[in-house]
């Protein structure tokens, strides 16, 4: 009995849906185990906020200049090789993670993390339109949420296993500097488990390599870059949307990156395991997305909720008083009945304000844009380099009066731009 279209569609996107949700996890894995190797990098190598913001930093500003050339590797191989080489890159850089261990160098270490995200932008560039398109528009939000859940588990989980396999012996419980010794001891640590992230990249390269992937109709190579570059670029709803995951990206990952940072100089016991906490929250976040969107939210009004809630906590993590909290089994507790929540704690919710406004981006950003999507998405890729800056910014506002503490007011404008990009900045079609 033959069989109509839409279940035999159905059935075959279910196997390559399920592989790309392994790789979604990976992107978060590799992601978020930054949130626990920044301050571990911090106290082993004695760092300052600024220089330790820099571990982030070169992971994230590998977006700038390797987006656009992804794009156009897609277009040559197919966004199912793109993702198989993304994959080879990234366990490359897992190689590079070794000497710098083993060498205690910095430059190496930032090396590494450059290396691992030019790859991770390769892998995000053939990824995410594969999601986009593999189903309806008007769901895409729901299925970039339902990966988000899994990129954001990965969240949850890297923080975890990063102290469980390296920083379990040698966390201390203040910002202090350490013997040459417990340097040595916290660098070896390093060695073996990123040695086995590199095995295990490598092996899901070549599985996705054979992987029973159907390639997505390939784009016209006949237009070069610069005609394609200012096709987008006529489209102000796409460079918008560029400029709303930049400043996103910023605050997603000062919220998920320094909040170990700012744990530390706390003395908050386990800071390597608070980007959990946040990722936690991004989890709760996506599901939400997925219950709410579209039956009762629409994606324009789940991103301008998602937009004030980010304005209100950051308002509440600037004026809340650490002094009046004691540390009690690695989380701080109010003393008096304090009004205000828990500044660690709103650090952490911000995961909640920051989950929607991914998979509500996109497919705002994407729509309409037809035989332009591998550059559109090269673009919207590129907003990941927001995350280089963020923590630069508040690394810069946290060496001046305002401390660790105020200098997430930086997190403020961006907040201000995503509500813009919800109310109007979507719907324009034309530069006026």
């Amino acid at each position: 009995m033959e069989m109509t279209a839409e279940p035999v569609k159905a059935r075959s996107s279910l196997v390559p849906m399920a592989i790309v949700a392994i790789l979604f996890f990976v992107l978060g894995f590799a992601t978020w185990l930054n949130g626990s190797l920044m301050p571990y990098l911090k106290q082993m190598l004695n760092l300052t906020p600024l220089q330790a913001s820099f571990v982030v930093f070169s992971f994230y500003i590998a977006v700038t200049f390797t987006a656009l050339p992804s794009a156009w590797l897609i277009r040559k191989v197919g966004y199912k090789n793109g993702m198989a080489l993304g994959m080879a890159t990234m366990m490359l850089a897992g190689l590079l993670y070794i000497p710098a261990a083993e060498t205690q160098t910095f430059a190496l270490f930032l090396l590494a993390q450059l290396v691992i995200g030019a790859g991770q932008t390769l892998l995000q560039t053939a990824v995410n339109p594969y999601v986009v398109k593999i189903g309806p528009e008007k769901t895409a939000a729901v299925r970039i949420s339902v990966m988000g859940i899994l990129n954001k588990t990965a969240g949850v989980a890297a923080p975890v296993v990063f102290t469980a396999l390296i920083a379990n012996s040698f966390i201390s419980t203040s910002d202090t500097v350490l013997t040459s010794i417990q340097i040595d001891e916290m660098a070896a640590s390093l060695v073996l488990p990123y040695l086995g992230l590199a095995i295990f990249l490598g092996v899901l390269a070549l599985a996705v390599k054979f992987a029973p992937l159907p390639e997505l109709e390939k784009e016209s190579n006949n237009t070069n870059s610069v005609q394609l570059i200012k096709a987008v670029l006529a489209k102000p709803s796409l460079v918008l949307g560029v400029l709303a995951l930049f400043v996103y990206v910023a605050v997603e990952v000062i919220a998920g990156d320094t909040i170990g940072l700012f744990a530390l100089s706390l003395g908050v016991e386990r800071y390597t395991v608070m980007t959990s906490y946040t990722m936690g929250c991004m989890v709760l976040g996506y599901i939400l997305g997925i219950v709410l969107i579209p039956r009762v939210l629409s994606q324009q009004a789940a991103l301008a909720t998602s937009a004030i809630l980010g304005v209100l906590l950051v308002g509440l993590i600037v004026l809340s008083d650490t002094s009046s909290y004691i540390i009690a089994n690695n989380v701080l507790l109010p003393l008096g009945g304090a009004a205000l929540p828990d500044t660690l704690l709103c650090i952490a919710v911000l995961g909640l304000a920051n989950a929607i406004v991914w998979p509500a981006v996109w497919p705002l950003a994407l729509s309409g844009l037809g035989e332009l999507t591998s550059t559109g998405s090269a673009l919207l890729i590129m907003g990941i380099a927001g995350g280089a800056f963020g923590p630069v910014f508040w690394g810069l506002a946290s060496g001046t009066g305002l401390g660790q503490q105020g200098a997430y007011i930086v997190m403020l404008p961006c907040y201000a731009f995503i509500l813009f990009y919800a109310l109007k900045g979507h719907k324009m079609t034309r530069w006026q």
